[in-house]
């Protein structure tokens, strides 16, 4: 790929496939509104790097905390970890200061790292959705923690796979001059659009319809569920319990999961979900507009809308935790553990106890009380 003579005069270095503006014609933010975007950067790198630790920490340190959900879960913690680590500093930096000083070579680096963690962190997503599916619709757990690590190391191989072209010159990635950090740039070469379109397919498209059919057909099965045990819950009296025989019910179809449990997790993904569609749409979006559009890619607003966008992106990998400690009360409880005594300024409230329903559980009415 050789020099395109453009008004803007930008050149492509064949051996890198990055292009380079010889002068920021589209100024960074003022100083004042850029350090402020950097402090806010560092306090998003500081809560998601704590945060996922303490996640990994935790599934690392408690055997009980193992099970194949929790070891999917560390593995999404891991990789925003990654990402706090070998991306979001970089963006600070360059939001800060207004220039990349890191080099051509490593800005194609940092572009392949940063798709290669957020493609593991959608692959972690993805088997969750289609696990609570196999649960929740199908009645199958055929998730264990055995299973849960082949396709851990699966999903690593397969993110590396698809996020390794864009380093060795499949795509074209632009040293951020308008952008705070390497982004797809436009390109006219078909081969590059076709890498541009896989990537954003793989990391967006593809996960969304699979996880929006998923849930879907959850929020449909418990619907159906809910609205099942609304009319019959009076119709099943003690009676008729000791005529059907309470051994034949203890067991209902030989399942020895807690679908209440089950259930409830759900509702924690479904949050992750909708977390993960509001940062990556956007996102989405705008790497495709930036490979197909001349005008939007060098537009004078470019270098906001970028800004903007990647900062969304990054907000998953903060709430991440956030949601964990909020929806589950074991990683809030070991949270604590964690955090040191001279932090804990609150008092500890006890919180609401629930009873576990189990599928087996009988419930039979009389006229005077129910019994469990």
């Amino acid at each position: 790929m050789g020099c395109n003579n453009t008004a803007l005069d930008i050149c492509t270095f064949p051996d890198f496939n990055v292009t380079s503006v010889p002068s920021n014609k589209f100024g960074p933010f003022p100083t004042p509104l850029r350090i402020l975007l950097a402090i806010i950067m560092m306090v998003m790198i500081a809560i998601a790097f704590l945060g996922n630790t303490i996640v990994c920490l935790i599934v690392y340190q408690k055997p009980a905390m193992r099970s194949a959900i929790n070891l999917l879960l560390a593995t999404l913690a891991f990789s925003d970890i990654m990402l706090s680590l070998f991306c979001m500093p970089f963006t600070a930096i360059t939001i800060i200061t207004g220039s990349w000083y890191f080099g051509t070579q490593f800005c194609q680096i940092s572009a392949m790292l940063y798709w290669f963690f957020v493609l593991e962190g959608v692959a972690i997503l993805l088997i969750i959705s289609v696990d609570r599916f196999l649960i929740i619709v199908q009645r199958q757990d055929k998730l264990n923690p055995h299973r849960a690590k082949i396709m851990i190391a699966t999903s690593w191989v397969l993110s590396f796979c698809i996020s390794f072209p864009s380093v060795v010159g499949w795509t074209l990635v632009e040293v951020p001059t308008r952008a705070p950090q390497c982004v797809l740039g436009y390109t006219e070469f078909s081969t590059d659009r076709a890498y541009a379109v896989m990537l954003v397919v793989a990391v967006f498209f593809i996960p969304f319809s699979v996880m929006l059919y998923s849930y879907l057909c959850i929020l449909n099965t418990v619907r159906r569920n809910a609205l099942r045990i609304h009319n019959h819950a009076e119709s099943l009296c003690l009676s008729q319990v000791s005529k059907l025989g309470l051994m034949g019910l203890q067991r209902p179809h030989q399942m020895n999961v807690d679908m209440s449990f089950k259930t409830r997790a759900f509702t924690t993904i479904l949050i992750l979900f909708i977390g993960f569609s509001l940062c990556w749409l956007p996102h989405s979006v705008f790497s495709l507009l930036s490979v197909f559009s001349r005008t939007f890619y060098y537009s004078s607003s470019f270098y906001i809308i970028s800004t903007c966008i990647l900062w969304l992106s990054y907000l998953k990998s903060v709430f991440n935790p956030v949601i964990y400690c909020w929806r589950i009360r074991k990683f809030r409880e070991a949270c604590m553990e964690f955090m040191p005594k001279t932090f804990r300024i609150l008092p500890k409230v006890p919180g609401r106890t629930k009873r576990r329903i189990r599928p087996s559980t009988i419930y039979v009415c009389s006229d005077h009380q129910s019994a469990v």
